[in-house]
């Protein structure tokens, strides 16, 4: 049995937050229905590279979950909304604050047919204060949460991260969190409840060891303030054919292996400012193989910076299995963490946009004539 078997999730969002984490849902095992529109695609199935039809990142993030296009302006919709309400008792929905409620499909509606149900909202700003419907990205929720200002150098500004942080680390997973919290919640209460993600107020949430200081009132922390944004020597360093070695020597033990390594022990007892900078001449003057080489089979907390296509075929991911294939052969990243019952060597490929309408309106009792006569209404279009 996977760990979420019996759970399921009716999935209204599209783009990253939502989608990745009903990904997360899924793989543990929980049956996910795409609710979307026929007529105006998720962006992210429309990346390149197109890999039978669809983009590799929709495959990956839509990988396990079935779809039903229908379009939600049209009444009968409602009817097969709340007919299925009857078992996917999980809603998870991305639209801007009220947009559900117009569709008739938002909390107040549809916990009158299921108490039962959990219902998420992942936005940028949450459903109350005064930028609430104001749209956004993940550059604005980390820009307004502080957490640019503490990124990147002082001479070069913010830096522009390479992983949608807000997105996924203050939108999808604590949702999944959420989501995971009520259903055992509801166990015990019997009652389904409404959760509000704000990416925006996770943003906040995701800085334990600087914030707590500023909003107790201590000075901000911008760039380069603080030993873990670059006031120290854990930092990036600068190899001489323009790759990078990353240096975590926080701890004393660590340090004096990488002075060791480099052949200045004698400097252990210098100051950050002044070891930082003979540091940045002594990586400057050997390319990256050659400093990876060296810290290889020692503990200092020293890795290079590696590229994509470098990460995957690095031993330990390789060892760790990290790469898997759908039925169509689209490699991916496994699903992790790992539970037990959680299928490991394979995973299902992501649904074609409305590839299910039929089965799942035969299986909530429409017949096949009943069926024709909604496409013929531009239900499915």
């Amino acid at each position: 049995m996977q760990p979420l078997e019996g759970l399921k999730v009716l999935d209204f969002s599209t783009l990253l937050p939502g989608p990745y984490a009903t990904m997360l849902i899924a793989d543990m095992g929980a049956d996910v229905l795409r609710v979307e529109s026929p007529s105006r695609p998720d962006l992210v199935r429309l990346m390149e590279p197109q890999i039978g039809g669809q983009s590799a990142a929709f495959e990956y993030l839509n990988r396990g979950k079935r779809s039903l296009a229908i379009n939600l302006k049209k009444p009968e919709s409602l009817d097969i909304i709340h007919s299925l309400l009857e078992n996917y008792d999980i809603v998870v929905e991305q639209f801007r604050p009220g947009v559900m409620s117009r569709l008739g499909l938002g909390y107040e509606s549809l916990s009158k047919i299921n108490p039962r149900v959990i219902y998420c909202s992942i936005t940028g700003y949450g459903q109350s204060g005064p930028y609430k419907d104001r749209a956004g990205h993940d550059i604005n929720y980390l820009a307004l949460s502080g957490i640019s200002a503490s990124s990147g150098k002082k001479d070069s500004g913010p830096l522009l991260s390479g992983v949608q942080i807000a997105d996924v680390a203050a939108g999808s997973q604590p949702a999944v969190m959420a989501i995971l919290a009520a259903v055992i919640q509801r166990s015990y209460s019997g009652k389904g409840q409404y959760i509000d993600i704000a990416m925006s107020d996770q943003c906040m949430a995701l800085q334990p060891l600087m914030m707590p200081s500023v909003v107790n009132g201590d000075a901000p922390i911008n760039a380069e303030g603080h030993f873990l944004n670059g006031a120290g020597l854990y930092d990036y360093y600068l190899t001489s054919d323009d790759r990078y070695m990353a240096v975590g020597s926080l701890e004393p033990q660590f340090r004096k292996v990488l002075l060791e390594v480099v052949g200045h022990p004698e400097w252990m007892k210098d100051d950050d400012a002044y070891l930082k900078t003979r540091l940045a001449e002594l990586f400057a003057k050997k390319t990256q193989s050659y400093w990876s080489e060296c810290f290889i089979n020692v503990d200092a907390c020293v890795e290079p910076v590696l590229a994509m296509d470098e990460a995957i075929v690095h031993p330990h991911a390789v060892a760790r299995k990290l790469i898997v294939k759908n039925p169509s052969g689209v490699k991916q990243i496994k699903p992790t963490p790992l539970l037990s019952g959680m299928v490991t060597d394979d995973v299902e490929s992501a649904p074609l946009c409305g590839q299910n309408n039929e089965e799942i309106l035969e299986n909530l009792g429409y017949s096949r004539e009943e069926i024709s006569d909604f496409s013929a209404a531009g239900l499915f279009s």
